[in-house]
């Protein structure tokens, strides 16, 4: 039986892969986050769970695509049945340290266009 655990998810699974440096960006960009599609709710690294941009505790800065590409693959795993839309997207993303909060640069992305 196919469970999710056997599952590989190409680099592409999440969205194209991406160098932060490469993208024309409306503001500077920290690092890469999994966004939870449809919502402001970023994959944090301490909890595993997805909690919203103005959650204080939030750790969901990656220093590279791989390592949050990792992170989306674990949770998938994790959290949903084989074949289930993952409904992930990974961004860039940085940290306003004066609203002490995480700033979408893109904003909420949706799901479906």
């Amino acid at each position: 039986m196919l469970t999710s655990e056997d599952l590989t998810y190409p680099d592409d699974a999440f969205g194209d892969r991406f160098a932060i440096a490469d993208l024309p960006l409306p503001r500077p960009a920290m690092g890469y986050a999994v966004q939870r599609l449809d919502t402001d709710c970023l994959l944090d690294q301490q909890s595993g769970d997805f909690l919203p941009v103005r959650t204080p505790s939030l750790k969901a800065l990656h220093p590279n695509f791989s390592s949050a590409h990792a992170a989306a693959t674990d949770w998938v795993r994790h959290h949903l049945p084989p074949g289930r839309d993952h409904g992930l997207a990974i961004i860039p993303a940085s940290f306003d340290a004066v609203r002490q909060r995480h700033i979408l640069i893109y904003g909420v992305l949706c799901g479906r266009p």
